[in-house]
């Protein structure tokens, strides 16, 4: 046995009579009634039972004073038909305590000039020579890391750089920042031989690669770097970071950008078993990464390799200056546009203020579109001359 009960003290119940019922009873066989089991329900014997029509009724208690189902006005008592109940209801929220949370501090390490924290929106740094802007994009935390050293053994001329576009966190970004300069002067002293820097660099990535791996944390990145010694910028990169020098205003790729939509990164990837695929325009391995070489990805290792790519240039007087910079720049703007917006910035001014021209290579990239974390570091070559 069943019968169709309509409960008006409901929080879920509209008071508005003329969409619901009718003002002469509240019982109703619509079908779109509430329908209620007879085990869920008491009968009554009192003749004072307010639903003559019915042997069952729904007892409801009465909210207590002051609680957030109590009646909002006394003039809605006694409305035809409803009895002492009240029509309308308001269920008030209340507001939740402010979430006090703290902003987490910047690290320095092993001399580098602080990085990016996760919960920073904007980094910016002014150095001896350089400057990096960094700003966040869609995520939560920022993934992008760098690392900057100057007078390395006390030698004004010596410095190293770095860029780090962390992807699956930002745990890969930050152990390459904090490692990779040391593995690669360590490799660099212990053969002290000028020409096999290139494979000291190369054994620098590998190791740092190695080690953290061993910390079994998921996620990778891709890396640039330079070396500044003896006279001569050795850059290398693992992955889409991308440096490019001025030479006498024009543009110069230092780096290639490691992608499985190069050939022969797609080559050699199909090689070790493994494929490259299009996804959502977008050539990805394994359907997954968009990055064919960085250091971490541990799932992804049989064909993501954190060999670098390196090239060796002598600095002259017509090397200007030298950008570093995550994909998140160099995916909205060509190399010689970044060259032509810095340049100002950085020759023929009494004080250059290379910060500036990383503002503004920034802020174009956002302006154009870009949702990604934007890193960008501007190295002005003559100081290391």
């Amino acid at each position: 046995m069943s019968c169709s009960v309509a409960v008006s003290n409901s929080p879920g119940f509209s008071p508005s009579s003329s969409l619901f019922f009718n003002k002469t009873s509240i019982i109703s066989p619509s079908s779109e009634a509430l329908n209620l089991p007879s085990t869920h329900l008491k009968t009554s014997s009192s003749p004072a039972s307010p639903l003559p029509s019915s042997p069952f009724r729904l007892w409801l208690q009465k909210p207590p004073p002051g609680s957030l189902l109590s009646s909002s006005s006394s003039a809605s008592r006694s409305t035809a038909g409803l009895g002492p109940c009240s029509v309308s209801t308001i269920l008030k929220r209340k507001r939740p305590a402010r979430l006090d949370i703290p902003v987490a501090t910047t690290a320095v390490c092993l001399g580098v000039p602080a990085t990016p924290c996760e919960v920073r929106r904007e980094v910016e740094i002014e150095g001896d020579g350089y400057s990096v802007y960094c700003k966040r994009g869609r995520r939560e935390a920022m993934e992008d890391r760098f690392s900057a050293s100057v007078k390395l053994q006390g030698d004004s001329k010596q410095a190293f750089f770095g860029v780090f576009d962390g992807h699956g966190g930002a745990k890969a970004a930050e152990f390459a920042a904090r490692q990779l300069e040391k593995n690669v002067l360590d490799e660099v002293v212990r053969r002290r031989d000028k020409t096999k820097v290139k494979e000291a660099v190369k054994q620098g990535y590998l190791k740092t690669d190695a080690e953290f791996l061993k910390e079994d944390i998921t996620g990778g990145t891709c890396c640039v770097t330079a070396l500044i010694q003896n006279g001569s910028l050795v850059v290398s990169n693992a992955g889409d970071c991308r440096a490019v020098m001025s030479r006498g205003g024009v543009a110069e790729a230092l780096t290639s950008d490691h992608r499985p939509s190069r050939e022969d990164e797609r080559n050699r990837i199909e090689a070790l078993g493994g494929y490259v695929d299009l996804c959502h325009g977008v050539w990805r391995i394994q359907g997954c990464l968009a990055v064919s070489r960085g250091i971490g990805d541990q799932h992804l290792k049989q064909w993501v390799i954190a060999e670098p790519e390196t090239k060796i240039i002598s600095i002259k007087p017509e090397c200007e200056f030298l950008i570093f910079a995550s994909d998140g720049l160099w995916d909205k703007v060509s190399n010689q546009e970044a060259v032509d917006i810095a340049r100002p910035s950085c020759l023929g001014v009494n004080k250059p203020n290379p910060l500036f021209a990383c503002k503004k290579l920034v802020d174009l990239s956002v302006s154009r579109g870009s949702s990604d974390d934007i890193s960008v570091m501007l190295i002005l070559l003559a100081h290391y001359m």
